[in-house]
């Protein structure tokens, strides 16, 4: 299989997982058409075409070339020079590796990924939080988050796998929507009563049960095994943690529990004054869920069982 088609399927399958709907997504890539269309020519030519049709600033190719086959996978959650290093000696000493995959964004990907905080404004309006108060909320996180990434250097990536010439994609939303959708239906079916049976829930999937016996089990943030979980909103995806103002919004909304990859201590002791029960299934193992989720898929749909080099926190478990 070639990278571009399976950069093309990820795009493809983060989109069908998307919380929001595909109405929304629609929405949102019709304006930046009109956006495009807009500009002068000049401004044009350093506009980026891809996002015309990717929703997802923070899954690309990085660098590579679109037409390689495909058959070995590097696969880490985080992926910087030196997992490139270490996949150009795996190389040298004989292995064979055709692309490297990181889950979290780096370079373009990374100084642009702000842009996929706007999801959250949806995501926070399908849970009951009125439409304009989430655009207000959102769009202080976004400007905060695009301050933070203004001053980072954020071509090393890039010039690591230019120069060793290792071909490196990311796959962030596109793997975070699937372990937002696969654990909010799985919840909704379940119908618990309690918190405790959501981490039940959770320790059966395989990610989990890994991450347990490393030290990071699934845990309750605020509340305890027999607090009553009331509504549950897996919150998973938009980029990054939403703002705190959230919690107040979302009490109203009559949101009666979190469940989350991680959360701030500010955002912890919001929540709890809000009375928002948090349940934290934990990051590497969440972020693992959904990228295995997405293997999953391209091998169920190219009917190929594709090699993996896991490195980086990643744990390849095929369903």
């Amino acid at each position: 299989m070639k990278l571009k088609d399976i950069y093309d399927f990820f795009i493809k399958e983060g989109i069908e997982a998307d919380p929001r709907g595909l109405d929304i997504i629609k929405l949102d890539l019709l304006k930046r058409k009109e956006e495009y269309d807009a500009l002068s020519d000049r401004k044009k030519e350093s506009y980026d075409i891809e996002s015309l049709t990717n929703p997802y600033y923070d899954s690309r190719i990085l660098y590579g070339d679109k037409d390689m086959e495909v058959k070995t996978i590097m696969v880490g959650i985080d992926i910087e020079s030196q997992e490139i290093l270490l996949a150009k000696q795996l190389i040298d000493l004989g292995n064979k590796i055709d692309v490297i995959i990181a889950h979290h964004p780096e370079g373009y990907a990374y100084s642009t990924f702000y842009n996929i905080i706007g999801m959250q404004i949806d995501i926070l309006n399908k849970q009951g939080v009125s439409v304009n108060v989430a655009e207000k909320i959102v769009s202080n996180r976004i400007k905060e988050v695009q301050r933070d990434l203004l001053p980072q250097n954020n071509e090393r990536i890039y010039d690591t796998a230019r120069l060793l010439n290792m071909p490196v994609m990311t796959a962030h939303s596109v793997a975070d929507n699937h372990v937002t959708s696969f654990l909010q239906k799985e919840i909704e079916a379940l119908k618990p009563v309690y918190l405790k049976e959501i981490i039940e829930l959770l320790n059966k999937y395989p990610e989990y049960q890994h991450a347990s016996k490393i030290g990071h089990a699934p845990f309750i943030l605020n509340g305890s095994d027999y607090s009553r979980c009331g509504k549950v909103f897996v919150d998973m995806t938009g980029g990054t943690e939403g703002p705190i103002e959230s919690f107040e919004k979302l009490e109203t909304a009559g949101i009666g529990t979190i469940v989350s990859m991680h959360l701030s201590s500010k955002g912890a002791k919001e929540a709890e004054k809000h009375h928002i029960n948090v349940i934290l299934a934990g990051h590497i193992s969440s972020d693992n869920l959904g990228m295995n989720l997405l293997f999953d898929k391209l091998e169920n749909k190219t009917l190929t069982k594709f090699k993996f080099i896991e490195c980086s926190g990643f744990r390849r478990f095929r369903r």
